[in-house]
């Protein structure tokens, strides 16, 4: 009896455990599921306006970052300590496209994301 008893406790809490991953694990297949589906239902039109625009946002970006990492630089060079932080600052910037899409890919938010379009 003992030993029954301990098998049907096993075989619930397994089934338990598996309910529970199940219940875990849906809302971020809905998420990315859902992420895709909105941006499926958009004109080509607009999504292809949005990709331009964000070409556009990460040349600036580029630009900017490139501005503040000489800056920094300068900055470093007459001595003032805060020149490594407008570096760091340079590099955070002129890198934000590649971070973002990095972070996308991580996250397994790929599909939902934009491609910037020059």
């Amino acid at each position: 009896m003992k030993k029954l008893s301990s098998k049907i406790l096993r075989a619930v809490f397994a089934l338990a455990l598996a309910s529970l991953a199940t219940l875990m694990a849906t809302p971020a297949h809905a998420a990315q599921i859902m992420s895709a589906t909105v941006i499926a239902q958009i004109p080509t039109q607009v999504k292809t306006g949005f990709q331009y625009g964000l070409g556009i946002l990460f040349m600036i970006g580029f630009i900017w970052g490139v501005i503040n990492i000489w800056t920094g630089a300068d900055r470093l060079k007459k001595g003032d300590a805060d020149g490594k932080m407008g570096i760091v600052s340079g590099i955070i910037i002129a890198g934000a496209a590649a971070i973002m899409a990095a972070l996308f890919y991580i996250f397994g938010m790929s599909d939902g994301a934009l491609t910037p379009q020059f």
